[in-house]
């Protein structure tokens, strides 16, 4: 039984890819987005759980996020994880509710966000040239099973080689389009 599976690496491939857009999209540009969010975990019931676990998200305005939290046990620590997320939000709480006006991106916090796409995109680059290391090390290993020919092997080689190249350039396609967004506003 062969090791490699061209449709696994594609798969791992893509879901770097992802991944990387979905931490993009946790990327404030100056208006209010649900998505915002995503990354914030909370600390409640001994456990760290997703912001979206133990509350509601939403965007009322362009420029203001509302948390709607469910038990009303857990406002503070769903308002102490929204201060230590990092993202320069200032919760103001009403009740179970937790509003949280965007404030006017300065040029230095842009500056920092587009940083931080940088290294997302970085990470996601890493994913797939782990993806791209499996890849290689089930082809040698089909290879030394005598499954495959050595001209199979430089095939599929070059096989995930391509792959790699085609997503680290999507990779960087997407990254750079949200440093110039986040830049550029």
């Amino acid at each position: 039984m062969a090791q490699y599976d061209k449709g696994d690496v594609e798969r791992r491939m893509a879901g770097a890819v992802d991944s990387l857009k979905g931490d993009l999209g946790g990327l404030r540009t100056g208006r209010a987005s649900a998505s915002l969010l995503d990354p914030v975990t909370v600390e409640v019931y001994g456990a760290n759980m997703p912001l979206n676990q133990v509350a509601t998200v939403n965007a009322p305005e362009p420029r203001m996020l509302s948390v709607q939290v469910w038990d009303s046990s857990n406002v503070q620590p769903v308002e102490k994880a929204i201060r230590a997320a990092g993202l320069g939000l200032n919760p103001q709480l009403d009740g179970t509710t937790i509003r949280l006006p965007i404030p006017d991106l300065t040029e230095e916090r842009r500056k920092e966000l587009a940083k931080l796409a940088g290294q997302y995109a970085e990470k996601a680059k890493v994913a797939v040239r782990n993806v791209r290391r499996d890849g290689m090390d089930d082809i040698k290993t089909d290879e030394n099973k005598k499954e495959i020919s050595e001209d199979d092997k430089k095939r599929l080689e070059a096989e995930v080689q391509k792959m790699t190249d085609d997503k680290i350039a999507e990779i960087d396609a997407i990254a750079t389009d949200k440093e110039k967004e986040i830049l550029e506003l």
